[in-house]
C-alpha cells in the first residue's frame, strides 16, 4: 500500500488530536483529586511538558476534522459578492448558474453549504452597510445578457436577451436573440441604445472574446479590433470589468434575474418579431415602476438624463458581416440553402446581405438603402418571396380572362397548345397562364417557350410545378435546346460549302474550251 507524505502527515495530526482528547481526562481528573504534576507525569508516562500544556486548557480539545481544498475555494469571494451584496442578492441557484457559465465545474452541494455559513453574515448586514456607487447622468451605461430556454414557434430553444441600463435613471432595455457571436453582439449594442434614445460615454461591459482579446490585471485591457470600431464610432469608452468580479456591473444584472421571473418562465411566443415585440412592451412597463433604489420611476429620471446623452449616429455601423450578392433571374438571392425574393428592378445588380441576431436576413442595395428583410428560414433549399416584388412585372399582365388567353398564346409559340391541354387538366387555366408572363421581365421569351415545350410534353400545367423547373433546370433545358439549334445549323452550314464543292467541281475554265 503506498501512502503519500501528505497523507501521512494528516493521519499523524488526527492521531495528535485524539491523543489529547484522551490524556486530557485523565490528568484533569487526577489533578482535580490533588496529585502532583509531577506524580501525573510519571503515572501516565508523559512528560511534564505535555501535563503543563493539558493543563493551561480552558476546556477539552475538540477533534478538528482535516479539510480538503474544493473546486469551489477560488470563487468565495465571488459568492460573497453575490450573496451580500445589496445590487445582487442572488439566491443560491442563480449563483450556481452563475458560477458554470465562468467555468466552476463542482456541484451545488458546496455552494449551499458556504452559503450557510454566511447568512447569520447577511442577516446582519443592512441597507446602510450597502456602499453603492452613483455616476451623473448620461456617464454610463451597463451591458450584459442572459441565455433562457423559451417557446417560440411551439418548440422549446435556447433565446440570448441581451440588456442594457442606464447608470444614472436605471432606464433598461432588452432585445432577444438566437446567437451570441460577436455580430450579434455589436447589433445589440448600437439597438439598445437606438431604444434607450442616446449614447453614454461609458459602457461597461464583460469579457467574451468579441469584445476583450486579453484582460490581465495591472495590464491595459486588450479590446477587439472590431468591437473597437463600434465604440468608436458611437463615441464610447468601453470599461471591462475586472475578470470573475463583475461588481460594477450590478445595475444590469439584476434586472436579468427580474427578467426571467416575471416575463420568461410561462410564455411562449408564434415567432421572434412577436418575442421582441412583447419584451419591448416589457421593458417600457418596467421603466415605470418605482426603483427600490433611488424611489423614482426611470422614466422620470430619464426626463433629467435624456439631454446629457451624446447623440445617435445618423448611420449605424452595418458593415460588420456584410455579405455581397449578385440578384438572380428570377429575383432571389440565395443565403445558406435558401432563396429569398427581392424586387425585380433588382435582378442583374449586386447586393448587400446580412444575418441580424440569428434569425432575421437584412438585404441592402449599393447606398445602404434596406430593400427587404426576411425570417431566416429553418429549413433547406427552400424559396422565399413576396408577390408585391412582382408588382412591376404583374401591372404589365391583363388581369381579364379572355384578354390573358389572347396575349398568352399570341406571345409564345407553344401558347395556344398549352393552354388547351390545362384547360383538361387544371380548373383555372388562366391563373397559370398569367403567373408565367409575369416571368417575362425575367427571361427572354424563346426560352420561357422552351420550357412551355418541355411542360408540354412531361404534363406540367400548374405554375407551382413550372416555377420548380426553371429553378431546377432552366440552365439544362435552354443549353440542350441552344445546342441542337447549333448543330443543326452547323450541319446545313456544312452542307452548303459541299454543294458549293461540287458545283465549283464542274465548273470548268473557259481556256478548257
Amino acid at each position: 500500500m503506498i501512502i503519500s507524505l501528505g497523507s501521512v502527515k494528516i493521519s499523524l495530526r488526527r492521531t495528535e488530536q485524539v491523543k489529547d482528547m484522551q490524556d486530557w481526562n485523565a490528568v484533569k481528573k487526577m489533578y482535580d483529586k490533588g496529585v502532583s504534576k509531577k506524580q501525573i507525569a510519571r503515572e501516565l508516562k508523559m512528560s511534564k511538558n505535555t501535563v503543563k500544556r493539558l493543563l493551561a486548557l480552558d476546556k477539552e480539545p475538540v477533534y478538528e476534522r482535516e479539510r480538503s481544498p474544493t473546486k469551489m475555494d477560488d470563487y468565495k469571494d465571488l459568492i460573497r459578492l453575490w450573496y451580500l451584496d445589496g445590487e445582487y442578492a442572488f439566491i443560491g441557484t442563480r449563483i450556481f448558474n452563475e458560477l458554470v457559465k465562468i467555468g466552476y465545474t463542482g456541484t451545488i452541494n458546496p455552494v449551499y453549504r458556504y452559503l450557510k455559513t454566511l447568512e447569520a453574515e447577511k442577516g446582519q448586514i443592512s441597507k446602510k452597510a450597502t456602499v453603492r456607487f452613483e455616476t451623473p447622468p448620461g456617464d454610463q451605461a451597463q451591458f450584459d445578457w442572459a441565455e433562457y430556454m423559451m417557446e417560440v414557434g411551439g418548440k422549446k430553444i435556447k433565446i440570448y436577451c441581451f440588456t442594457m441600463v442606464l447608470s444614472y435613471s436605471r432606464k433598461k432595455a432588452a432585445i432577444c436573440s438566437k446567437g451570441v457571436n460577436g455580430l450579434c453582439i455589436y447589433e445589440a449594442i448600437q439597438d439598445l441604445f437606438r431604444i434607450l434614445g442616446g449614447v453614454t460615454r461609458e459602457l461597461v461591459i464583460d469579457n467574451p472574446k468579441a469584445l476583450v482579446t486579453s484582460h490581465r490585471k495591472g495590464e491595459e485591457v486588450d479590446y477587439n479590433t472590431s468591437a473597437l470600431k463600434l465604440f468608436m464610432h458611437l463615441k464610447t469608452d468601453p470599461n471591462a470589468c475586472e475578470p470573475l468580479r463583475p461588481r460594477t456591473k450590478g445595475k444590469v444584472e439584476k434586472p436579468n434575474q427580474y427578467i426571467e421571473e416575471q416575463f420568461v418562465k410561462g410564455s411562449n411566443f408564434k415567432d421572434m418579431h412577436e418575442l421582441n415585440d412583447s419584451i419591448q412592451k416589457f421593458m417600457a412597463t418596467w421603466n415605470q415602476k418605482v426603483h427600490g433604489t433611488t424611489r423614482r420611476t426611470p422614466g422620470e429620471m430619464f426626463e433629467e438624463e435624456r439631454d446629457s446623452l451624446l447623440p445617435i449616429p445618423k448611420k449605424l455601423v452595418l458593415d460588420i458581416g456584410m455579405e455581397q450578392r449578385i440578384v438572380s433571374p428570377d429575383s432571389h438571392v440565395t443565403v445558406g440553402t435558401n432563396r429569398y425574393s427581392v424586387p425585380v428592378q433588382y435582378v442583374d445588380r449586386q447586393v448587400k446581405v446580412r444575418t441580424v441576431y440569428g434569425y432575421l436576413l437584412e438585404i441592402y442595395d449599393d447606398e445602404m438603402n434596406m430593400i427587404r428583410t426576411w425570417e431566416i428560414s429553418e429549413g433547406r433549399n427552400g424559396r422565399v418571396y413576396n408577390n408585391n416584388d412582382y408588382k412591376a412585372i404583374a401591372s404589365r399582365v391583363p388581369s381579364s380572362i379572355p384578354e390573358i388567353q389572347r396575349v398568352f398564346e399570341a406571345t409564345f409559340p407553344n401558347g395556344p397548345a398549352f393552354y388547351a391541354l390545362a384547360r383538361r387538366v387544371t380548373n383555372q387555366p388562366y391563373f397559370h397562364a398569367k403567373e408565367f408572363l409575369k416571368l417575362l421581365d425575367l427571361y427572354e421569351m424563346e426560352d420561357l417557350d422552351l420550357i412551355l415545350a418541355h411542360c408540354i410534353e412531361n404534363n406540367i400545367f400548374k405554375i407551382e410545378d413550372m416555377r420548380r423547373i426553371i429553378k431546377e433546370r432552366f440552365f439544362e433545358l435552354v443549353m440542350s435546346c441552344e445546342r441542337t439549334k447549333l448543330l443543326l445549323s452547323q450541319e446545313k452550314e456544312r452542307k452548303e460549302r459541299f454543294r458549293l464543292k461540287n458545283e465549283e467541281a464542274l465548273i470548268r475554265n473557259l481556256n478548257y474550251y
